[in-house]
């Protein structure tokens, strides 16, 4: 039993990864102009989240919305307070800049994140519908308003795009 456990967790974490990639894999696609290859690269992606969503609800891990709020808010908290501070540390000793800055990206937005869970968690049943909008370089998330540069990466307004 606990092998079939862990081989879930295995496989959850593989498909999740698989999504990322193959999404990452299509955006190239097109920049290179292969919009036939792009599709197939989310094809497989949204093949690899029905998987990933398969293990996560099997592994007893899809809960309800309070339970997983608060699993999310638990996880972004440990985030920006302990995974990537830790991150950016070990990289600013192994002198490589480019993943510090990509760490502190993410830290920042993990922080927007865990804050936006919490004030759910608040109060469940008078969540108010915002409008949010994300970073596409740095991926800093913002609510009801665009910045006019990203307060993050300092890219212009029109590098955020809007969640729908």
């Amino acid at each position: 039993m606990a092998d079939t456990q862990q081989n879930l967790m295995d496989a959850f974490a593989g498909e999740s990864q698989a999504n990322r990639r193959y999404l990452a894999y299509a955006n190239k696609a097109l920049e290179e102009g292969y919009p036939a290859v792009a599709k197939r690269f989310r094809a497989a992606a949204e093949s690899e989240t029905i998987h990933a969503i398969n293990h996560l609800r099997t592994m007893g891990q899809l809960k309800s919305t309070r339970e997983n709020l608060q699993a999310a808010a638990g996880g972004e908290n440990y985030e920006h307070t302990s995974m990537y501070p830790d991150f950016m540390k070990e990289a600013e000793e192994a002198g490589n800049k480019e993943a510090r800055c990509v760490f502190n990206w993410a830290n920042e937005a993990e922080k927007f994140h865990e804050k936006i869970f919490q004030e759910a968690l608040a109060d469940l049943d008078g969540v108010q519908d915002k409008q949010y909008y994300v970073c596409h370089h740095c991926g800093m998330t913002y609510e009801d308003e665009v910045p006019d540069k990203c307060v993050v990466c300092g890219r212009p307004a029109d590098q955020i795009f809007e969640i729908k």
